[in-house]
């Protein structure tokens, strides 16, 4: 070999370990194993952050001017280190980018002035967070499971003012969830993946809630389940792949990233959420960035009388470990 042109020594180990002279014996898999993890990609069982900054970073500098405003109105994003991107000397991660986007797409349906907001579900409070600080609601209650829901109030309690903080209310499902909202009424109910991730009876029964005190509804969850093992190996174990089927109104399997699978799966997820018959879907589209979550916002007509629940809430599935946070997840 020329003088300079040798080969370096990472790639003199690479050569010894991985892109060795036995690699173009059988091409079966080389794309998705170690040889085109050291020439095309960076391996994803082992780069998981790095493609997920990626990702964030794309994502980042296509939003528009009003989705970083509502972004940037968002104030102690910080709390928590969240994993995180800098564009033009602005941070951003995914859950408020998200925030950002659902609001986008909510507004333009449901007038938030002024609005009572119940939220089933909330995770640590990202939605509400983010919702505070952009419009001046009246009130957001927050029906979630004990612990969950002492980890949103600490963390609402550290990042709200004193006046935000107020107007947060918090039911834990232990309590009698039903006969605690019995008297509220509420503009817009909120719930961003975890229905997919409960029981179909509690679905169901949150459904009719839902059509009993809410006047909007916004939804953003999966359009159905998957197995797919390459995904995260079933880190989790078989038994925790099994609940997850279990769970969600909808709980078929699917291919999530095959464009014409997920399509074809809308019309049973637009009819599984309906709250009643009494409801009408007036916006829907794909939940960005996720293959196979879609989002729709609700509203119930002016004058109709109270639905039995759901439309079919018929068999269909959520994420899980067939769907996202799960052994088959994000």
């Amino acid at each position: 070999m020329a003088q300079g042109l040798q080969a370096s020594r990472q790639w003199q180990r690479i050569s010894e370990l991985w892109v060795t002279e036995e690699a173009s014996a059988d091409l079966t898999d080389f794309k998705s194993d170690p040889r085109n993890f050291h020439l095309a990609l960076w391996d994803p069982t082992t780069n998981g952050v790095r493609y997920l900054k990626a990702l964030l970073y794309e994502l980042a500098t296509r939003l528009t001017p009003e989705e970083w405003a509502r972004i940037e109105k968002v104030r102690n994003r910080e709390v928590g280190n969240p994993i995180a991107v800098r564009i033009d000397g602005k941070s951003v991660c995914l859950d408020y980018l998200q925030a950002s986007q659902e609001l986008g797409f909510i507004e333009k349906a449901v007038e938030l002035r002024g609005a009572r907001v119940l939220e089933i579900g909330a995770g640590y409070g990202r939605v509400c967070h983010a919702m505070l600080s952009n419009y001046d609601l009246a009130e957001y209650c927050i029906v979630d499971l004990k612990n969950t829901l002492g980890l949103s109030r600490r963390y609402l309690r550290e990042v709200l003012d004193d006046k935000q903080f107020a107007k947060v209310r918090f039911i834990p499902v232990d309590d009698d969830v039903a006969a605690a909202l019995e008297s509220s009424r509420f503009d817009l109910c909120v719930n961003v993946h975890s229905f997919t991730e409960m029981a179909p009876e509690t679905v169901t029964e949150y459904l009719r809630i839902i059509d009993r005190v809410c006047t909007g509804f916004f939804v953003k969850n999966p359009v159905g389940k998957y197995l797919d093992k390459s995904m995260d190996g079933y880190r989790k174990g078989d038994e925790a792949v099994q609940m997850a089927l279990e769970n969600g109104p909808l709980r078929q399997l699917l291919d999530i990233h095959d464009t014409e699978a997920v399509k074809a799966a809308v019309p049973a997820f637009l009819d599984a959420y309906r709250p009643g018959h009494a409801w009408t879907c007036v916006r829907e589209g794909r939940g960005i960035p996720w293959s196979y979550f879609w989002q729709a916002v609700y509203t119930k007509n002016d004058g109709g009388t109270n639905g039995e629940g759901s439309g079919t809430n018929g068999e269909g599935g959520g994420n899980g470990e067939g769907g996202t946070n799960g052994s088959a997840g994000q």
